[in-house]
């Protein structure tokens, strides 16, 4: 017998209409769910469902089974023929027809809510006009509700659309009933508005108000959430626009415009002053600024020239570039981060997920409170207005839309907003590990130092020709060299002394292990290995702990010591800051390289790190960090190298530096985009922030329905104002996540070094 082959499983995404609550997701997930071997994860606020599935269940039968379930569902644009998301520039559909169909409400339903608030307006007849104006109300702009609501019937299921429609359909009923049946229809009928339900003295009362108060409020309330939920996708948006549309490609000397899909690896393209750069390249001509704070949050413009990347939605700020493209679609750094914000927002934490079971329950239970109230008060012999009243005021005033807005928009606005800043999460699950960490294992090279060679400082011989003068002979003669120590004094040579351009080399010679020297000048310039004799005024001149640190080079002048050139991976600037941030998040931070112990300790030293572990292996970083969870901490790795691919696996967060390898960055659950240490005390407080955000969402989500629910069942809620205030619950949780667009990262007073 042959084994069964292996499983394969799929990720497939799908937009979901029709969704209005938080019972809606509730129902599309578990209807996704009865499929075998699929899981789904359905976001409120996007519209979007994120469905595993075998390889064996094609999206067009998770299509199918969606709108079985009474909702729409549509397949993502191929990879040809990229989405672009336009909200921005052009209005959809959708919200212009229901801006028309609120608007209509508006005009209709405003009159008659001031006569049936104000006593002294009321005419002869003027309930039969008020009548008028709300049937339409009650039939047309309430329709949607209507339809969701029959078609979840069909289906076997309730959502907050069956207590809407009920809501309009029984106050409206009952208006009709009171008009033409109840006395309420006789000219000179007058009605006190009341707050409150109360019973009926004579002619019974209508409640017009409430049939055209509800719908008016709703729509109202779903309009602005919606524009508040555009909102919280802003920043997702503006990564997705980054993108340029069209780019001039160079072939031959000949220039040509194509669109940017075209657009393939090794073309060569121009990109001129103020022109986003069109995908990741190579620069093979010309010097510029580039402005990265749009893509990694860098907020210095990058200087570049030939052989320097550059990333795509960067814009040159300065001169005339050519690139060489070397990425392409989606395997750009833009396509990539746009993708990991998207991923991070269909993702649910944990408090949301018992947000979601008590939504699948919520509809069922509200009905069966409304009809028990209408039961009681009838059974109590109360008014029968008063028993409707009170029913219709239950139906009206529960709202499982907050619960199911509560994490999705602070979710969107925050991981749009930590995309502005650098910092990408990978879901709610890395928000919340990141809330809780209190041990952050550093790597050294590459994410505490800059990970290659430079100068670090320069210490030259009193008396003698002088530091710069010295500097620029040592570059001169190393121009000539391929070794990194060689190319680090000549790069720093170059950048320091800028005015004043390297003369050449002639009778270069290089002694392997040894060092260089060629005449420049006319002078015999050597750059050596130092030996047993070095000049004691500049042994003095090092402190031991450099020593140990960096590469010490002598230079002579004409058999003369003139300077000693250390050289090194130096520390990052900011590297202190950020580990001094952490400490005072509470963060322990713990050093764990595979470097030797001096340099890792003189890093250590000068960031203010205790505790460390030198020449680590890949497996004893991973043990390490066992290690530290075993003893109850909660632990963060930060890499940038596949040596710390299987630490970042291990950890219960692993963070990537952006500029690292693909191994580290697929390990990692946040990835520090612009390779910046400093982003992850900006990424602690943002989690912190935003895990706040939701619960005090949630609070008012569950505590809103704990309130006014049985505040309607006593029949201390009239339906207009229920509908009011279930309108706003919503907005308020939009709201409250919407303040986390505006989150300003906080710097800590702190030392430099």
């Amino acid at each position: 017998m042959s084994a069964d082959p292996v499983a394969v499983v799929m990720t497939t995404d799908l937009t979901v209409g029709g969704m209005t609550c938080a019972a809606c997701v509730n129902r599309v997930e578990k209807k996704l769910a009865k499929l075998d071997g699929v899981t789904a994860t359905v976001n409120l606020a996007t519209g979007r469902a994120r469905v595993n599935h075998p390889a064996h269940v094609p999206p067009e039968e998770l299509v199918a089974t969606v709108e079985k379930a009474g909702y729409t569902a549509t397949l993502p644009a191929p990879p040809e023929q990229p989405e672009r998301q336009d909200e921005d520039e052009s209005e959809p559909e959708e919200t212009r027809q229901e801006r028309e169909r609120l608007t209509v409400t508006a005009l209709l339903a405003v009159p008659v809510l001031v006569l049936s608030m104000v006593p002294a307006w009321q005419f002869r007849n003027w309930q039969w006009l008020c009548f008028v104006l709300a049937a339409p109300v009650a039939v047309w702009s309430s329709w949607p509700f209507h339809v969701r609501a029959l078609r979840g019937l069909r289906h076997s299921t309730a959502t907050m659309d069956t207590l809407v429609s009920l809501g309009v359909v029984a106050s409206f009923s009952w208006s009709a009933y009171a008009l033409f049946l109840g006395g309420a229809g006789e000219p000179g009928m007058r009605m006190p508005f009341s707050l409150l339900p109360s019973a009926s003295e004579g002619a019974a009362h209508i409640y017009l108000e409430a049939a055209v108060g509800v719908p008016l409020f709703v729509l109202a309330g779903r309009f602005l959430e919606a524009r508040a939920r555009h909102g919280t996708g802003t920043a997702l948006r503006s990564l997705a626009q980054l993108a340029a549309k069209e780019v001039s490609v160079r072939e031959g000397g000949v220039e040509r415009l194509l669109p940017v899909e075209q657009l393939r690896t090794g073309h060569v393209f121009v990109v001129r002053p103020g022109e986003r750069v069109a995908t990741d390249g190579e620069v093979t001509e010309g010097s510029s600024a580039v402005d990265l704070s749009l893509v990694t949050g860098e907020s210095e413009p990058v200087e570049v020239g030939p052989g320097s990347a550059v990333v795509g939605g960067a814009v040159n700020a300065g001169g005339l570039l050519l690139v060489r493209a070397t990425a392409v679609g989606t395997d750009t750094q833009l396509a990539r981060i746009t993708k990991l914000v998207t991923e991070a927002q269909a993702g649910k934490a944990r408090a949301q997920r018992l947000a979601d079971a008590v939504a699948g329950v919520f509809v069922p239970v509200v009905l069966a409170l409304a009809a028990t109230v209408l039961g009681f008060w009838l059974g109590a012999g109360a008014d029968p207005q008063a028993a409707v009243t009170a029913c219709v005021a239950v139906l009206v005033v529960a709202c499982p839309c907050a619960l199911g807005l509560a994490t999705p928009t602070a979710l969107m606005a925050a991981t749009g907003r930590g995309a502005q800043l650098g910092v990408l999460v990978s879901g709610p699950q890395a928000l919340e590990s990141l809330q809780h960490i209190d041990t952050v294992v550093l790597d050294k090279t590459g994410t505490l130092t800059s990970g290659h060679m430079s100068v670090a400082r320069v210490t030259a011989v009193p008396g003698g020709l002088g530091r710069e003068a010295v500097l620029r002979l040592a570059g001169a003669v190393e121009q000539g060299s391929e070794h990194p120590l060689g190319r680090a004094i000549v790069s720093y040579a170059q950048r320091t002394l800028p005015e004043r351009p390297l003369p050449d080399v002639r009778e270069f010679s290089a002694e392997a292990g040894r060092g260089v020297r060629g005449r420049v000048e006319g002078r015999l310039v050597e750059v050596l290995a130092p030996d047993d004799e070095l000049p004691q005024a500049l042994a003095d001149a090092l402190p031991v702990a450099e020593a140990a640190a960096y590469t010490p080079v002598l230079v002579r002048v004409d058999g003369a010591p003139e300077a000693l050139i250390e050289i090194g991976d130096v520390v990052r600037p900011g590297s202190y800051r950020a580990v001094d941030r952490l400490r005072r998040l509470g963060v322990r931070p713990v050093l764990a390289t595979g470097d030797r112990e001096a340099p890792a300790r003189a890093v250590a030293s000068a960031i203010g790190i205790e505790e460390v572990h030198a020449r680590c292996t890949p497996e004893e970083k991973a043990s390490l960090v066992r290690e530290l969870r075993e003893d109850g901490r909660r632990v963060a790795v930060v890499g940038d190298g596949v040596n710390d691919a299987a630490a970042l696996a291990g950890a219960d967060l692993g963070i990537a530096m952006g500029g690292g390898t693909d191994a580290a960055v697929g390990a990692a659950d946040v990835t520090l985009v612009r390779g910046d240490i400093d982003a992850l005390g900006d990424a602690v407080r943002l989690a912190r922030r935003t895990l706040g955000t939701i619960r005090v969402n949630l609070l008012w989500a569950f505590g809103y329905n704990a309130v006014t629910v049985p505040l309607a069942m006593v029949g201390l809620l009239n339906p207009m104002v229920a509908a009011a205030a279930m309108s706003v619950s919503s907005l308020l949780v939009v709201g409250n996540s919407l303040r986390l667009r505006a989150w300003q990262p906080t710097r800590t007073r702190s030392r430099t070094r």
